[in-house]
């Protein structure tokens, strides 16, 4: 079966199930969790509770990660609103974490990461849409990559060395872009068997296929955006 050119639709509580409706669900959640993300994070940074937590600030971080695991594991047996309030959370949570960035760089250069990050993010996740090219041939490759760039990031915590730095920093914005490429496709695949077979629960279901293809995506971004900030600010 292609699964890039889908050959029925059926219905969901009724409703025809359109995967191009879930794709834009899901980018819907994707920007809503970035909305939220970036106005927690001016708000700390603004009124100064990012300084008033200090150490507390790794408890969020932890917080955060185990929010993310706890997502990706449980989301299909949870409830859909559930998973949206988790995601929603998770996103304040990380807005805590980003407000330390307007501490260690400057205004325009924030403006500037954000711009090409939307830029880059965009055109990615257009060829990750359009391409007929089966990126799952290349997970190994991404997921090893990514997981060199943990370690290597963990390394030079230690060895503090400038061109390592660099290398993680270069290295993350082209891991996460084209990690942009191949997560939009895995959400269009997973769209499109959606509206093909149409499982279950409807509406249900389809709120918790965008609230995980919204995760990957807000990962995406985020990170692509820290890489790029780096590169952009001197401090």
């Amino acid at each position: 079966m292609d699964i890039y050119r889908p050959q029925a639709t059926v219905g969901v509580l009724g409703e025809r199930v359109d995967f191009r409706a879930v794709m834009k669900e899901v980018y819907l959640w994707m920007t809503v969790g970035l909305i939220t993300s970036a106005v927690i994070a001016l708000v700390f940074a603004v009124t100064g509770l990012t300084a008033a937590l200090g150490p507390l600030l790794f408890v969020v971080m932890i917080a955060q990660l185990g929010l993310v695991f706890y997502l990706s594991l449980r989301i299909m047996k949870m409830g859909a609103q559930r998973a949206t309030n988790v995601f929603l959370l998770y996103a304040a949570l990380n807005g805590i974490s980003l407000s330390t960035v307007f501490y260690f760089a400057d205004l325009s250069d924030i403006y500037l990461a954000l711009f090409a990050t939307g830029a880059m993010f965009g055109a990615m996740s257009i060829i990750g849409y359009t391409t007929d090219v089966d990126l799952t041939r290349f997970r190994g490759i991404f997921m090893m990559a990514l997981i060199g760039l943990v370690i290597a990031s963990v390394v030079n915590i230690f060895f503090a060395s400038e061109a390592l730095y660099w290398m993680v920093t270069y290295g993350g914005v082209l891991i996460f872009t084209a990690l942009t490429a191949y997560d939009t496709q895995w959400i269009k695949r997973n769209a499109q068997t959606l509206e093909m077979q149409g499982v279950g629960s409807g509406a249900a279901l389809v709120r918790r296929v965008a609230i995980i293809g919204a995760l990957k995506l807000y990962l995406d971004f985020i990170n692509l955006f820290l890489y790029i900030l780096r590169i952009v600010s001197d401090r």
